[in-house]
């Protein structure tokens, strides 16, 4: 039997006791629940659960009884996936966590989103999980925080870009040996003259040793330990590949009395030239998934740093971060608004096309409600923070598009589970055709059965499929922020394709942004030039000479 395990959470709705009957008897009629108790009081429940226990059985029945229970959302960033085959992995084992409600793992993002029942799962368990799993995690506490991410990833990206071209100055010359003989009958002379072969080959080992055991080291290192907790994944098809064309060549240059008559043959040129290509990609990759958080990047742009607050009777600048629901807050003319508040004294015009899209400056008057992120016109305003952190408006919008970035669409579950099965699948297909060439192959049949195995391990690499959908929804998601657009979800972007109408709630969505003067009609009596010269005087004051600010001023009213 296997063990059982007790887990809290929080129930909402709960008002008497007979709720509290309802909600026990709907937990003891779930699948795997062997107790269930209610605590009014605290408005949690507390069961005891064994491995048959499925966390989204317990949504649904609490759901049909009308209390839904507290449900928890962490983000992590995850570390050492490669391919789709990984994806799986991660949300296999996350899932297996008791608790957990779901979990999404997006591999353009390297990150996981993980829903669980209140309190009943910790995040350092999550954490745990996962690297026991063999790929680290981290959690993500702010979002739109991922300084530290990108940091990463740009090193990764710059980390790989040395690696590749290491990698491609020692093949260059072991492609050229051995292909260019091919390919050249008169190079393939001179080199059999001057060098002769053994040499040639010993060059070329030489050279493809130190491409596998430096730039390359990075599959070996991955893939074999994954291949023996019989996990294979992307990295294993590369490290087979190419210690077997290698391991082949060795023994061909060194003890070719092993090898039948005829096989004598090398295939160094195969190995270096995989490393190569395959870091060349990975590369690529990085490259790609560091410009596809840009949008993200841009959003968290927005936010101010600092901001003048009233601590003790005095204005004192202080971290964004330090504001606390209450503090009063001064916006200086020209400065961002740094949290969500509440207007108590002062007036200005305050532009907010960042959030309504509007270009025209809005005015903020006492009791008027601003905007963290916005930026104020040419006033002064005293405003009292209303929301803070993670509750502001420009954060909520930030974390939308991180959820709608990090969303799974209907068709990437049915890639996952290609995927998850993908990678044993060719090993088996490449042992297949090894053993086909070997016995059926003409002579020499052991180098054929060779380069076909080793084509079929290297060819079939499932990080395309993997990729293709989180990294268009990163894009498409990351490009219409951009451009003023946010998505809510990320499926929306699956179901856009059969959108025959749009349908825009105001005028002025489409315009350029910024007012325009397109026509101008001259009265008698009055100049072009002249008309245009006050026009542009008018404009260049930023204000229309009517707001409170001007009159204020006009009246010798000074307002702070």
């Amino acid at each position: 039997m296997e063990s059982e395990k007790s887990l809290t959470f929080g129930i909402k709705e709960m008002s008497c006791a007979s709720c509290v009957g309802r909600v026990e008897k709907a937990l003891s009629a779930v699948t795997g629940v062997s107790q269930a108790h209610v605590n009014l009081a605290s408005e949690t429940a507390t069961i005891t659960a064994d491995g048959t226990f499925d966390a989204q059985n317990v949504i649904t029945a609490l759901d049909a009884a009308g209390y839904p229970a507290e449900l928890k959302a962490y983000r992590f960033s995850i570390e050492n996936m490669s391919c789709a085959s990984c994806v799986g992995r991660v949300e296999r084992s996350l899932s297996a966590i008791p608790g957990v409600v779901s979990v999404t793992v997006n591999l353009a993002k390297e990150e996981a989103a993980v829903r669980v029942l209140g309190a009943a799962v910790s995040s350092a368990d999550i954490a745990e999980t996962a690297s026991a799993a063999g790929y680290p995690a981290t959690l993500v506490t702010d979002p739109g925080a991922t300084d530290a991410t990108n940091d990463r990833k740009v090193e990764e990206a710059a980390h790989l870009r040395r690696m590749t071209l290491v990698a491609a100055v020692f093949t260059l010359p072991v492609f050229i040996l051995e292909m260019g003989s091919h390919l050249i009958p008169a190079l393939h002379s001179w080199i059999m003259n001057s060098l002769g072969m053994g040499v040639n080959w010993g060059i070329q080992f030489v050279l493809t040793t130190v491409v596998l055991a430096w730039p390359g080291r990075q599959f070996y290192l991955k893939g074999f330990p994954a291949l023996f907790k019989g996990a294979p994944d992307m990295n294993s098809l590369v490290a087979l590949g190419s210690s077997a064309a290698w391991g082949f060549s060795t023994v061909a240059l060194f003890a070719p009395s092993l090898l039948p008559d005829g096989t004598r043959v090398v295939y160094f040129e195969a190995a270096a030239v995989i490393v190569t290509l395959i870091l060349l990609g990975r590369f690529l990759e990085a490259r790609a998934k560091g410009r596809t958080g840009q949008a993200i990047r841009k959003l968290v742009g927005l936010r101010a740093k600092t901001a003048q607050v009233e601590r003790d009777g005095q204005l004192v600048e202080l971290p964004v971060d330090d504001i606390v629901v209450g503090d009063l807050i001064q916006a200086r003319p020209g400065e961002k608004i740094a949290v969500d508040g509440i207007v108590v004294k002062g007036a200005s015009f305050v532009d907010e096309s960042m959030i309504t899209g509007e270009p025209i400056p809005v005015e903020k008057l006492a009791d008027a409600e601003v905007v963290g992120g916005t930026v104020n016109g040419s006033g002064a305003l005293m405003f009292r923070a209303t929301k803070v952190g993670g509750d502001t408006m420009l954060a909520q919008i930030i974390r939308m598009v991180e959820e709608a970035q990090g969303a799974k669409l209907p068709i990437q579950d049915l890639v996952n589970r290609i995927t998850l099965w993908f990678v044993p699948a060719v090993m088996g297909v490449a042992a297949l055709t090894f053993l086909t060439w070997l016995l059926v192959g003409p002579d020499p049949a052991l180098s054929f059965a060779l380069v076909a195995a080793v084509a079929v391990l290297i060819i079939a690499c499932p990080c395309a499929m993997g990729l293709a959908t989180p990294t268009s929804i990163m894009v498409g998601t990351g490009r219409a922020a951009e451009l003023g657009v946010l998505f809510r979800r990320g499926d929306a972007l699956q179901t856009l394709n059969d959108i025959t109408t749009v349908a825009l709630d105001k005028t002025g969505t489409l315009t350029e942004g910024h007012p325009e003067l397109t026509d101008l009609t001259i009265t008698k009596g009055f100049e072009e030039a002249d008309v245009l010269r006050l026009v542009a005087s008018v404009g260049a004051s930023d204000c229309c000479g009517h707001c409170p600010t001007c009159k204020a001023e006009r009246s010798g009213t000074r307002i702070n």
